[in-house]
């Protein structure tokens, strides 16, 4: 490429992105995009040479490399080879996305289901193909920032609301002129801060003012209800929301997104998202590994109740050394630091003590919330999560994050 004008306003911007990796390379707090070069058991992982206990999963489940499901995906390349044939609409379909779908539907209690090629395409696709121009979105301010692009890109009114606060939210719906197309958007588990949508106020309001409500569940399924079904099993509202969605690559193993809800809002989107029209079906061994993985999480509901006792674990004993874990109630384990600088320090001390946790900084999160993003699966042991809260706390102790009074 030819060398680009300083004055040149993208050529600045690509190389203030440059500097900043390569300030905090030579620091040595650079810690994202580490290859991951074995899998030691749900937990355990080999970087850079060195054997760490893995607390920065999204497999809530313990679920990659489950025997059963590694088998669905080996048994799909016999069967089916490596790729399809082209797009879902014309030659790709092949009978094991089928299976999927029907498998989804069946999980989540709906008449259908439709997947796509991966959970931040199912957002953008399915939110500007709901609505558009002269129609309303509404999203919580924390809402994936596939939700936000999908908002932007329909074309439709954009109106966010503060963070699961209801009242906000009906003070917004009731912004909206009377007959006007309305859909709400929200997280299940919100990804930064680990808590949980009030999913029985916003179903209640989604009634009163005719809205559509669509929830994503990439960090629920698996993680709520007595099943892992989701949001709607945790709160006893089965039915309630008109859209459901999910990724296949978090609890699931796999990789892809889905919607499932009736039949005539899934052919819907068969026939009207251009990302399903226009992307590669997903391979089949990894369309048959989420679908063996839906059948294991209800075979094995040991493995909810566990990560359910060990995200408590994680959670309190956090608490009671001093650090602030936010509002979460889930596997999804915040723990604040304050500055991006200060959250580097602590993944620092807390890798180069083998305890694999990644910092979350600015503008992923507000100016002053950077944090370790930390998580718990059901393949931790006590003893696994006890060292680590050891060694966070002494990092936390170390930055000042916490004081020596927590002796």
């Amino acid at each position: 490429m030819e060398s680009k004008s300083f004055n040149d306003a993208i050529y600045r911007r690509i190389l203030a992105m440059s500097q900043r990796v390569q300030e905090a390379q030579e620091a040595d707090l650079y810690y994202y995009n580490q290859a991951v070069s074995e899998l030691r058991g749900g937990a355990r992982v080999l970087v850079q040479g060195r054997e760490m206990g893995m607390f920065a999963s999204y497999s809530y489940l313990g679920l990659v490399g489950h025997p059963r499901i590694n088998a669905a995906a080996k048994a799909a390349i016999d069967r089916f080879g490596t790729g399809t044939h082209g797009v879902r609409t014309l030659a790709g379909t092949l009978t094991i996305h089928r299976q999927l779908e029907e498998r989804i539907a069946q999980f989540k209690q709906t008449e259908a289901a439709v997947t796509f090629t991966s959970g931040y395409v199912t957002n953008l696709t399915v939110v500007s193909t709901m609505v558009g121009r002269e129609d309303y979105v509404l999203s919580d301010k924390l809402n994936h920032a596939s939700i936000v692009d999908g908002c932007l890109m329909s074309g439709a009114k954009f109106l966010r609301f503060r963070h699961n606060d209801m009242e906000a939210l009906e003070t917004r719906l009731q912004q909206i002129p009377d007959g006007s197309a309305k859909l709400v958007v929200a997280d299940a588990v919100f990804s930064m801060d680990g808590d949980i949508i009030d999913l029985p106020k916003m179903v209640g309001l989604c009634r009163k003012y005719n809205a559509w409500l669509m929830i994503d569940e990439a960090h629920s399924v698996g993680v709520l209800g007595k099943f892992g079904r989701g949001i709607e099993e945790h709160f006893g509202l089965e039915g309630s929301v008109d859209i459901k969605m999910g990724t296949l690559s978090k609890t699931i193993p796999s990789v892809g997104g889905y919607v499932a809800g009736n039949r005539d809002l899934v052919e819907y989107l068969r026939h009207a998202s251009r990302a399903y029209i226009f992307s590669a079906a997903l391979p089949p061994a990894q369309a048959a590994a989420a679908c063996e993985a839906f059948q294991v999480i209800l075979d094995e509901p040991w493995r909810i109740q566990k990560l359910r006792h060990n995200a408590d674990l994680f959670i309190s004993g956090l608490k009671q050394r001093g650090f602030d874990t936010m509002l979460t109630e889930t596997a999804i384990v915040p723990v604040l630091c304050g500055e991006d600088e200060t959250a580097y320090q602590v993944t620092q001390y807390a890798q180069k003590n083998d305890v694999f946790v990644l910092p979350v900084v600015s503008p992923a999160v507000p100016v002053g919330l950077a944090r370790l993003r930390a998580t718990v699966t059901a393949a931790h042991e006590p003893e696994e999560i006890e060292h680590a809260m050891n060694i966070i706390e002494k990092a936390g102790r170390s930055v000042g994050i916490i004081s020596s009074n927590n002796d």
